[in-house]
This record gives C-alpha cells, structure tokens and sequence, in this order.
C-alpha cells in the first residue's frame, strides 16, 4: 500500500555532503526540490548536509535524499535518520553499504547467478601487479566505493596499471581491478510502486570517449543516448529481469539504477547505483519518461516510497 504523505509535511531535501559528487547532488537537489513545490509540498525545502546534521533535521518529518557518494548513498545518512526516526526514500542502511562498495555487491549478485565481468580486488597496500597475472589486459581500475567514474582508468600494461592504481587510492586504499571488455553499454532503472519493483525502459550509451567516463556524464553531447535501447525483443527483457533480480538480491529498495555492459548478448551487470542522479542530464529521469513517468511523477513516485527500506 502507497504512503499517504501530507501537502503540509515539512520534507529535508537531502544534498551536497562531503563527498566528491558534492556540486552534482546539488543539482540534483536542487531539481527535485522544484518538482516537490510543484507537487503542492510547500513546507520542503533543501538541506545541505555536514557534521551538523543531527541538528539540522530537527522539525523535519520526511527525507527526500539526493546525496551520491560517501555518507550520502553508503548507509551513513541512512543510519543518522533511522536513528532519528525519520522515514527517507531510497535504500535502507544495508543495502546502501553493499551496493556502494563494488566488490560486495559482486560477491551479492554472484550467489544469485548474476552475469559478472572477471575482476580482482585489491586491498590497501597490495601489489597490483601480481594481482592481476591471471586477468587479459586492458583492464579497468575502480576505487571500490565511489561514483560518477572518480579515480576510474582504463590501462593497457604493467606500468599504466600501477601509475592509474595509485590515482585511484586517493579516492578509496581498496580497488576494484576488472577486464576492459568492448560491448554495449545500457542502464536500467529500477523503481517500486506499492512495493513491487519494475524496470523502467533500458538506454543505451554511446559515448563520443573510449568509455563512459565522467565527461562523458556530465557533459552534454559527449554521449549519444539511445531510448530505448536498440536491442533484441529477448536480450532487453533479460537485461530488465536481471535489473529487478539484482535489485531484490541486494535488498534495495524505492529507486536504483543498475549498469551493463552487453557483450556477446551477455548482459554483464557493472554496478547498482542506490541513488541515481536528478540532475538535467542524468539517466534515470529519461529513462522513467521513456515509460511514461515525467520528471514530476518520478519525484513523487520516490518520494512515496519512503519506509519501505525498513
């Protein structure tokens, strides 16, 4: 059953934080927070959230979070408000520190039988290049608990991948270190309405950069976005089925953006994003217009899903 949420509730917009995707969960903030007051909420408005927190929410009766990154999406903020006993949309504290770190959310969707791209995990201090002696270059080198492609690098040999994992250690000490492979690449939404999870439609992205990088994101015309995706009739109902299923196995919950990279009709899951951007040109509003849900009804639709990360 949907939550009945009051016009007169006086909702935090959760945004800018301390992590590294500060300026985007701005924007984002900043979007969702119009749409709430076209929607009638009046008494919502944007707090950005520091050390002061805890004081920060107090008067408030719901959060609407639209933090990405460190404390915002890895069940640092989820756990203040739980604490707080403040209802918040999106993912609850577990899911939210699984689907943040790289590698847990692969060991998750693993058990489940989900397609994964071969990989390695190197801890803090370990030597990259026997790591890696079983992997094919290129490879791809992830900090293992950020976002918006910070720290990420593609290297070809031995002494690109140690330069690029030292950059990405300024990020996360922990790396996530897996083959370069050439396919497709698709994201799904993942939304919940009355508690059940659907995908939204898949876009396919093109972009102009080897890969989808951060300029490639966050830049206009540096991605060719294709919706829907131009897929199989039966390759796009498995890519949205094994969306739903990682969503469910990683115990998500309201909204989640799941990323594939399709090579040889193998749609490889690369990651969950718990909580997807808002902003002008980020993927989950077009993907959810393509289903007929405007930026508006998306607000709300997130907005209502509020407690069913408990």
């Amino acid at each position: 059953m949907q939550n009945i949420i009051s016009k007169d509730a006086k909702i935090a917009v959760l945004c800018g934080g301390m992590s590294s995707e500060r300026e985007i969960s701005l924007r984002s903030g900043k979007n969702c927070l119009n749409a709430l007051h076209r929607l009638g909420y009046k008494y919502a408005e944007i707090v950005d959230v520091s050390e002061n927190i805890m004081n920060d929410l107090k008067g408030f009766q719901y959060a609407y979070n639209t933090l990405h990154g460190k404390y915002g999406e890895d069940g640092c903020i989820q756990g203040v408000l739980e604490i707080l006993k403040i209802p918040y949309t999106g993912c609850g504290v577990m899911a939210s520190a699984i689907c943040m770190n790289k590698e847990y959310t692969k060991k998750v969707m693993g058990t489940a039988g989900l397609p994964l791209i071969t990989s390695v995990y190197l801890l803090a201090n370990e030597d990259p290049i026997s790591k890696v002696k079983n992997l094919n270059y290129p490879l791809m080198i992830k900090p293992v608990s950020e976002g918006s492609s910070f720290g990420m690098s593609k290297v070809n040999n031995e002494q690109e991948l140690v330069t690029a994992v030292e950059e990405a250690r300024k990020y996360n000490s922990e790396i996530l270190i897996e083959e370069y492979l050439v396919g497709i690449a698709a994201t799904v939404g993942v939304l919940e309405k009355n508690g059940k999870a659907f995908a939204t439609e898949i876009l396919e992205l093109r972009p102009k950069n080897e890969w989808y990088d951060y300029e490639a994101k966050y830049t206009k015309g540096m991605t060719e976005f294709i919706l829907p995706a131009e897929l199989p009739k039966e390759l796009s109902e498995n890519v949205k089925r094994n969306a739903v299923k990682a969503f469910e196995v990683c115990g998500c919950s309201g909204v989640s953006r799941v990323d594939f990279l399709i090579v040889d009709n193998i749609p490889y899951i690369l990651e969950i994003n718990t909580n997807p951007g808002m902003t002008d040109t980020s993927d989950l509003p077009a993907q959810a217009l393509a289903c007929g849900i405007d930026y508006d009804n998306l607000v709300d639709l997130i907005l209502h899903s509020v407690g069913l990360n408990k």
